[in-house]
Order: structure tokens, then sequence, then C-alpha cells
């Protein structure tokens, strides 16, 4: 998540501690985290009583660089700092401009540029000189992998613990939609019963509409068990349910899992831990499904399973003029990797 090693931590670390670079640029596919620190840098620099004069909030498909400069040149009211923030700062027509400001930076001024679904040109020359006096931060969006571990650390953090099939439930149900998820987190902190600092199946469940019994998870471990009847059970299920069923994500998540159990094959140690660390999931991710999976399918079958998910997301889009409903797509896909 970053450029040239400045990560969200580091950003984190010196806005709290009041260390303030006099230039921001926040650009990348995940908006959480450039919403986060833009939020932080703000909140940090600024009472609330000191907003009033010292924040302008501006668009980028409603302003240009010059009126940006012009803003940043003032000078606070009753205030140390002021701070300038650009939104959708990708839509401004060209930065060209910058270059003069970042010349003649005004000391008492914090711009905080926020581009997000792209990335700066660094090939720019004012790219690097943004590099020299101010910050740019890539916020990157996380792998399906690392969602378990984020899940887990958020909680943590409010002192909660979470159960192994609860983080499956929710990476599986939200993906990797951070601001999403991390709204079903607040849910659940909220609902979580006096007393209580761990979170189950059973409020997943609950707050998120989704089912403990029928869910991608489970279908996951239905097909590393090569249970036919109960894999069936879920497709079922879905076929009953469509608010429920979304073919992108439940084919994203199929994929990713027998992606893993592709991997485990090349694992050095076949013990459940070292095929752990070898495809970065948790031991008992592995134990519950991956080694299972691995044990009731072949490397090929494997192989070709991937390929027929990559058909099946292909037809579900309308490639070749498909039209079969995603409920009976899901249904041919299951069956052909249980036989």
């Amino acid at each position: 998540m970053a450029v040239k090693g400045v990560t969200y931590e580091d950003i984190l670390r010196d806005v709290k501690s009041q260390k303030f670079a006099p230039l921001y640029y926040l650009m990348g596919e995940e908006d959480y985290y450039i919403d986060k620190l833009s939020d932080v840098i703000v909140d940090t620099l600024l009472s609330k009583d000191e907003r009033d004069f010292n924040l302008d909030i501006v668009y980028g498909s409603e302003t240009d660089i010059n009126k940006i400069i012009e803003l940043a040149h003032a000078y606070p009211m009753m205030a140390e700092r002021r701070v300038v923030l650009v939104r959708e700062a990708q839509a401004i027509r060209s930065l060209d401009g910058l270059e003069a400001y970042l010349s003649h930076l005004t000391p008492t001024t914090v711009l905080v540029f926020c581009h997000k679904h792209g990335k700066l040109d660094m090939r720019k020359a004012f790219a690097k000189i943004i590099q020299q006096v101010g910050v740019i931060y890539e916020s990157k969006r996380l792998y399906d992998n690392q969602l378990p571990t984020f899940i887990v650390q958020y909680l943590h953090q409010h002192d909660v613990d979470i159960e192994p099939q609860a983080v499956q439930m929710l990476a599986g149900h939200v993906g990797a939609d951070l601001s999403r998820l991390i709204s079903e987190m607040d849910k659940l902190l909220l609902a979580l019963p006096e007393g209580s600092r761990v979170v189950g199946p059973t409020i997943v469940e609950e707050q998120t509409g989704m089912s403990k019994e029928f869910n991608d998870f489970e279908l996951q471990a239905a097909l590393a068990g090569r249970k036919i009847f109960r894999a069936n059970q879920i497709v079922k299920y879905y076929q009953g349910n469509p608010r429920n069923f979304f073919i992108g994500r439940t084919l994203t998540n199929l994929f990713t899992f027998f992606s893993d159990v592709m991997l485990a094959y090349y694992a050095p140690d076949k013990s459940d831990a070292s095929i752990a660390a070898w495809i970065g999931k948790n031991e008992w991710k592995v134990r519950q499904d991956v080694g299972p999976a691995r044990r009731n399918y072949s490397g090929v079958k494997v192989m070709q399973i991937l390929g027929e998910i990559r058909k099946t997301d292909a037809q579900s889009k309308g490639v070749g003029g498909c039209r079969t409903p995603h409920e009976e797509l899901l249904q041919d896909l299951i069956f052909y990797i249980l036989h």
C-alpha cells in the first residue's frame, strides 16, 4: 500500500505525533484508507471550532489547480494551520501548475489530495517533487487471502475476538470492499450482548442476513469433502433465495479456494501448519477445507475445475451470448466439480 515505503501506519503515526507534511497525495484503488487518512489529518489538525475558517473542501470535477493553489496560499484565521482538502482529485484536468506551488509552499497550509481508483503519473516533474517535500501514498485493495487477518485485527482493536467460521463467513459474504466490511463489523460490535467479547457465526447470521448453514463458506466445505448431497442442498437454497446469491462473489470465492488447493500440492512440507504458511491461510482453514480437498481431488482435476470456474464466470457475464440463469450455471459447475 505504499510508494517508496510510505505506509498507512507510517502516516497515521506521524500525524498523531503532530508531524505533518505540507502536502499529502493519497491515491489508489482502496477508498477506505484514503478516506481514513484524510479524516485523521483534518481531525488532528483542526478542532471543530477552527474548521469554519480554516478548512476548504473542494472537488476535482468542480475546480482547477489554480483555484486550489489560491486556497493553499491563504493564511489561517485564529488557528496555527489550515487544511485544503481536494476530493475526487482524479477529475482535475491538469496538475502541472502544482510544480510552482511546491517551490513556494505556504508553511501554515496542509494540502491533501484524494485521488481514488487510479494513480498519479510518477513521470511528472511535480510528482517527483511531492516525494521530496510531501507524502505520496498508494492505497491498494487487499487480496482475498488478506481479509481474514484484516477482520481479526480490526476486531482486536476493539478488544473483541472472532471465531474462525465467523471470519470466513464475513470474508466470503462481503469480499474486499473494506468500507462495507467495516460497516458490517461495526454492526456486529454494537449487537454483541453485554459482557460478550467473541463474535460467532450466529451473530454474523443475524446481523448480515446471511445463513450460517447455506453460504459460500459451507459450499467450499461440502466440495472439499466431496459431500454431494450437502453441496446440492446449498445450491437449492441459493436457487430459492436469490437475494442471498451473487454468482460473481461465489465464483470468486470458489476460484480462490481451489487456487489454494492447487498451491497446497506444491508445499515442500505437507503438514497443516506448513501448508498454511505456504498458501498464506490459517491452519484452521487448511484442516477444515484445503486439506480434505487436496486428498479428494487430483492436481489435474483441480486444474480442470479452475478452468471451468473461469468458463462459468465468462458465461455469467454473457460471453458467447449465454443467457443461462445464474442459478443453473452454478448448478452445472457444482455437478462438474463433484463428478
